[in-house]
């Protein structure tokens, strides 16, 4: 066991320019501005974490993610990787705000402690599936730009499309019938970013309604602590509704199983870190709510993560981990191997099975 002991922790920002701007509801971003830490064990073993904080979602910066990390070094060092949930509990009533800073500590932990053990993470969380099946999400462009990256992206082979919405109605209305038209076959799902007020999404479905356009599920209409209006939302529609801002931790899916707002809990490791986000599964599938797994703005290497916890788990409803970044602009390799829009997972790799370029 001393084996598994943390010999070094070591941290760095990381800094990436994206292609295109991401704008959603209720902000843009120009970069990747994330957050690494590697841990060296005693036996050599590296195990790697990202942090992807997103202000507008969870009120964290690379700042403040790097900061965390740092102050979580000398705690660290020392302490064993099998110890994974000890350490998160610990973590978690010291930097309870800093949830994406924790999430990388417990990638790092895990990756490391599975490769020790010579498993996949996806194995031993439970090895459910070896393949799934991403969407892809369209921006918030113009209607002719929404249409010829909707053909695009059906003729890579995706079925399932997702796009933002909530900024304007008429805007939104026109973006999606241009995705339609651009992929008539392809399944359509809407993400509000708590950018509509209760009667305002309801009047947005009415409207796509009578466009003979029937979205697979509309995820957070509402500001996230509005369960009463999500509510109303979901008493108003045979839409699926989903809870992604507003689950957090699994006392927010509590609260959502409570109040019957929600269809769907949208598990994002970002929001949650790994263990809570075990946690929520469990209480949506007690509760008979389905699951959907997204992700923040990541690299490979907490998209992989997510795409182990997926895959371990199986049962997912819903996958919305598209690659925000080329393969030649992403620091890390390896990992699930991705053909559009399918990844596959692979027993050979231990851990994570991301590298460092």
């Amino acid at each position: 066991m001393e084996s598994l002991k943390i010999k070094k922790v070591s941290i760095e920002a990381v800094n990436i320019k994206l292609e295109a701007p991401f704008t959603i509801a209720i902000g843009t971003k120009y970069n990747i501005e994330n957050a690494f830490i590697r841990i060296e064990l005693e036996n050599g073993v590296e195990g790697f974490g990202e942090a992807a904080p997103l202000e507008p979602i969870n009120g964290e910066n690379q700042a403040t993610a790097l900061a965390t990390l740092h102050a979580c070094k000398d705690f660290l060092t020392g302490k064993r990787v099998s110890d994974y949930r000890s350490i998160s509990r610990h973590l978690k009533t010291v930097f309870w705000a800093q949830v994406t800073a924790r999430c990388a500590i417990e990638m790092a932990l895990l990756d490391a402690f599975t490769k020790s053990l010579d498993l996949p993470l996806y194995k031993f969380l439970g090895g459910s599936e070896k393949r799934i099946e991403t969407d892809y999400t369209v921006d918030i462009v113009p209607p002719p730009v929404a249409r010829k990256n909707a053909a695009i992206l059906a003729g890579k082979g995706y079925r399932m499309l997702k796009t933002k919405v909530g900024k304007n109605i008429s805007e939104d209305i026109d973006r999606l019938l241009a995705i339609r038209e651009g992929a008539p076959d392809c399944g359509i799902t809407l993400d509000a970013n708590q950018g509509f007020s209760p009667p305002e999404a309801v009047h947005f479905l009415e409207e796509l309604e009578v466009n003979k356009l029937r979205p697979l599920l509309f995820e957070q209409p509402v500001v996230k602590y509005d369960l009463a209006g999500m509510k109303f939302v979901k008493d108003h529609t045979s839409v699926p509704v989903g809870a992604d801002e507003t689950v957090f931790t699994s006392a927010d899916a509590v609260n959502v199983v409570r109040s019957g707002c929600a269809d769907v809990i949208n598990i994002k490791l970002m929001k949650s870190g790994i263990i809570e986000a075990l946690d929520i599964a469990a209480m949506a599938r007690s509760a008979n709510i389905n699951l959907m797994i997204g992700c923040m703005l990541e690299t490979r290497l907490a998209l992989s993560c997510a795409v182990h916890f997926a895959a371990g788990l199986g049962g997912f409803s819903f996958i919305d981990l598209d690659p925000h970044l080329n393969p030649d602009d992403d620091p890390f390799g390896g990992g699930p191997a991705f053909t559009d829009p399918v990844y596959v997972l692979s027993d050979d790799q231990a851990g994570i099975g991301v590298f460092r370029k």
